[in-house]
């Protein structure tokens, strides 16, 4: 009878220590529950042994935490800029798009000097002279600078009998037209020394010859291949 006593209590002790040492392992488990579950709840794990003695152990439930997660769409409005031969425009710069506006120009210059230049859109000369041309013209606002493209032109530029671009006219009052030449950006100093020579103080005596004799109105110059571009 003593033997069973003490098997018995053995048989406890064996238990308990079990069962200790199990809730002590739930307790340190933590279960993940979806992220529409509470913030954090707690839960009840029954256990029984063979012998008939139970325990309640608490399990606790930690949510995972949710992230939201969102695009950025950024929408770039490019915004179109402007052609070479469209910038560096300035209150003494004056686009050229038919013969009647050429006529005009020169009209209402009266005693100031014009400069104009014929050039291409497609003309790498063009191109490479312009941004010095417009810089030299912006140093002096009294004279009046015209901007004639070949391609919108064609007519009056064969007329003007144009034929390589870049290409330049000086015309001044009753003086009418001064000087002609082609030039390229390591010449420019030749458009230097022009615009020294004419831009002078003076007085005509009469109304601005314009274009001279050049009738534009019915030019009678045959068809023709696009005027070379200045290399040198």
């Amino acid at each position: 009878m003593a033997d069973v006593i003490k098997f018995a209590c053995n048989s406890q002790r064996f238990y308990s220590s079990m069962s200790t040492t199990f809730s002590s392992s739930l307790n340190s488990c933590q279960r993940v529950l979806p992220p529409n579950q509470g913030a954090r709840r707690r839960g009840v794990v029954s256990v029984s042994d063979s012998v008939g003695s139970s325990f309640v152990s608490p399990i606790s439930y930690r949510t995972r935490k949710q992230f939201g997660s969102f695009k950025i769409h950024a929408t770039v409005t490019e915004t179109e800029q402007p052609k070479w031969w469209e910038r560096y425009d300035g209150p003494n710069m004056i686009d050229i798009h038919s013969t009647q506006e050429f006529l005009n120009a020169l009209s209402e210059a009266g005693e100031r000097l014009v400069l104009v230049e014929f050039y291409g859109t497609w003309c790498a000369s063009c191109r490479a002279l312009f941004p010095k041309l417009c810089r030299t013209l912006a140093e002096h606002p009294d004279i009046l600078f015209l901007k004639v493209n070949f391609d919108e032109n064609k007519s009056m530029c064969k007329s003007l009998n144009v034929k390589v671009l870049p290409f330049f006219h000086f015309y001044r009052g009753a003086d009418g037209q001064l000087e002609s030449f082609s030039c390229s950006l390591a010449k420019f100093q030749k458009i230097k020394d022009a615009i020294e020579l004419h831009n002078t103080p003076r007085c005509s005596i009469g109304p601005p010859k314009g274009i001279g004799d050049v009738n534009l109105g019915s030019p009678s110059v045959p068809k023709e291949k696009l005027p070379e571009s200045s290399g040198t």
